[in-house]
């Protein structure tokens, strides 16, 4: 694999049952291209610990004064500056390679797992999590993926050197084959405490990370509350404790270098000393003492890569454990059960935990007086199990039950805070749909006329809108507007059941009403659950159902429901809580005449009667 083919058609199933059988699965996924490095690794090493034994024969020609093996020694030397250079050079681009092959892959099955799960998957994980492994995380495995062809050729370069001094000058020879080990070796007790101390920096980081992309997502709300300094000192303290832990970490791994760097250099005056001494008793020629010598300072250059394959590992392993953690998690079709067949199932949705039920091809509102629950129950809508396990059935098939295209193309859930992706407006609406519902009556359903003409103006040289772009998130568009896009783009998919959380809660009441209109219209003979508290949506529902504490305790429309029950009444007419305990008595014991939210004097109906007055006023000026 070149970097000029990636993407991998098939990055293939990776094993994440641990962190290091997730290393070796991308080791054995790049075999040809880790023998490339380490057959260029090689070349490169063995000719660079070859220049000292040219030399050694260069000097003891010229103490011999032998021209013809000093014309050798040169020519042996010019052969291995070329072998050194040319290996060098492709075992740069080899190793370059393979680490971004190696990230390129992880970079693939962590976004094929991301949209296997979807929203299931920041539940299970943390978002900050989510975002160290696929940043961070990838280039740290592709670094140890990287390293460990050149390691092992330069293990191989030392065992060969050591063994071509042994032979060629057993004397000096044993000495820096007995000492080289102890090298390699010296700074292994040291590496468990190293390698600690990264985890603790690289956790420290993480939290950091997700705190970091916590703030920038509730940016808006908390400017709105005054709370953005609160959270930056809160993130200002958590990056001083990465740069303490950073700092910790350093200084072990400096400590690992200096050894790394003292103890050759210890080696090195042992073999002058000891050598010197050979040569003195006649044991010894001067040119096998320069090559002796040579190689040993040579060495200390592939010895180098024991101290970055040793870092390698330290800082991939955590990474790599967290990736297999991503990567280990399964839907509930994942672990067996799942149904055969492509037809996506059709009819009533019916959530049996709530008792929740949707009917085909009707305009279903849902009313929950607790946010978090409504959202819950809308991705439960979606497929997700409930904490029993229990299984949203559509048709009388449980969704979990499905393979996830199908059950994805059965049902779109969207969310409160639906996300809009940079690019132009034919990019949002370039995604998988029926084919039913062309992008222009969906915005027009939308009420999106005036984010176009915003769109238009703020992009030049766009004469069409569909190709004027939409900045990160957005951003340039006010919120109503991005809902009023997100909604546009969820009426295009044209699904079998569309799910709406709270599609209307940043627009004002006309835009509100007419978008009431405009998607009863367009999604007639489809499945549509709206999650609401809006009088206006409520109004325009085939069917009004009232979640109340996790189970449905009334189901109408909503102004037979308005005057009958007191719950729903509470949540619709934003009446204080305590008219929300269903207590018909609670209601008529209400301190003041009018009951509670209600001014004195005044009497629940004439409160329903004016609530009423107002939507027929909005729906004639709509």
């Amino acid at each position: 694999m070149q970097i000029q083919d990636l993407p991998y058609p098939d990055p293939g199933a990776p094993d994440a049952r641990s962190g290091p059988r997730f290393l070796w699965w991308l080791f054995r996924n790049q075999l040809d291209g880790q023998f490339k490095a380490l057959a260029w690794g090689l070349l490169h090493f063995l000719s660079v610990s070859a220049l000292p034994f040219c030399v050694g024969v260069a000097v003891q020609a010229v103490v011999d004064r032998s021209g013809s093996r000093l014309a050798l020694a040169g020519g042996l030397l010019a052969l291995c500056c070329a072998g050194s250079a040319l290996g060098d050079t492709f075992l740069h681009r080899a190793a370059v390679t393979n680490w971004i092959t190696a990230a390129a892959r992880v970079q693939q099955v962590l976004a094929r797992k991301a949209a296997h799960l979807g929203s299931a998957l920041t539940r299970r994980v943390a978002a900050g999590e989510v975002v160290a492994v696929s940043t961070g995380d990838v280039e740290k495995i592709g670094w140890f993926v990287e390293a460990l062809s050149r390691f092992t050729a330069a293990a191989v370069t030392i065992v060969v050197v050591c063994v071509g001094l042994v032979v060629y000058q057993p004397a000096l020879g044993v000495v820096v084959a007995v000492g080289l080990p102890v090298l390699a070796l010296a700074v292994l007790p040291l590496l468990p405490r190293a390698t600690r101390r990264a985890d603790v920096q690289r956790e420290k980081a993480g939290r950091a990370t997700e705190l970091a992309s916590d703030t920038v997502a509730g940016l808006r709300v908390l400017r709105g509350i005054g709370g953005e300094e609160l959270f930056l000192d809160r993130y200002r303290a958590a990056s001083q404790e990465v740069r303490h832990a950073a700092v910790r970490s350093a200084r072990m791994w400096s400590l690992i270098s200096a050894i790394q760097v003292l103890l050759p250099g210890l080696l090195l005056i042992t073999v002058v000393w000891y050598g010197v001494r050979l040569a003195g008793a006649g044991r010894v020629d001067v040119g096998e003492l320069v090559a002796v010598y040579s190689s040993v300072m040579i060495l200390t250059y592939p010895l180098r890569h024991f101290e970055e394959i040793a870092m390698a590992y330290s800082f991939s392993r955590p990474s790599a454990r967290r990736a297999a953690k991503v990567l280990s998690l399964e839907r509930a079709t994942d672990t067996g059960g799942a149904r055969t067949g492509t037809e996506p199932p059709s009819g009533d949705l019916y959530d049996p935990a709530t008792g929740l039920l949707a009917p085909a091809g009707r305009l279903t509102a849902v009313v929950c007086g607790d946010p978090d629950a409504a959202g819950r129950l809308a991705e439960r809508l979606g497929g997700h199990p409930s904490e029993k396990g229990e299984s949203v059935l559509l048709g009388g098939v449980p969704l979990d039950e499905v393979p996830l295209d199908t059950a994805r193309t059965a049902v779109l859930v969207q969310d409160k805070d639906p996300v809009l992706l940079s690019g132009t407006l034919r990019d949002l609406f370039d995604v998988p749909r029926s084919g039913d519902v062309d992008p222009e009556p969906a915005l027009v359903a939308a009420q999106c006329q005036d984010v176009l003409a915003a769109l238009v103006q703020g992009s030049v040289g766009a004469a069409d809108p569909m190709d004027s772009r939409i900045t990160e998130r957005g951003r340039s568009l006010s919120g109503g507007q991005r809902q009023r896009l997100a909604l546009a783009r969820s009426l295009v998919t044209d699904p079998e059941v569309l799910v709406l959380d709270e599609p209307t809660s940043a627009v004002d009441s006309h835009t509100e009403a007419r978008i009431a209109q405009g998607v009863r219209e367009l999604r007639a003979g489809r499945t549509t659950v709206v999650f609401t508290s809006s009088p206006l949506l409520l109004d325009r529902a085939d069917r009004v159902v009232l979640v109340h504490e996790g189970e449905v305790v009334a189901v109408g429309v909503h102004r037979e429901l308005l005057h009958a029950e007191p719950r729903y009444r509470a949540v619709v007419t934003r009446e204080p809580d305590a008219d929300r305990d269903g207590s018909e008595d609670g209601a008529r014991q209400s301190p003041t005449p009018g009951g509670p939210g209600l001014p004195a004097g005044a009497d629940a109906g004439s409160g329903l009667e004016d609530v009423l007055k107002e939507l027929e006023e909005i729906e004639e000026s709509a």
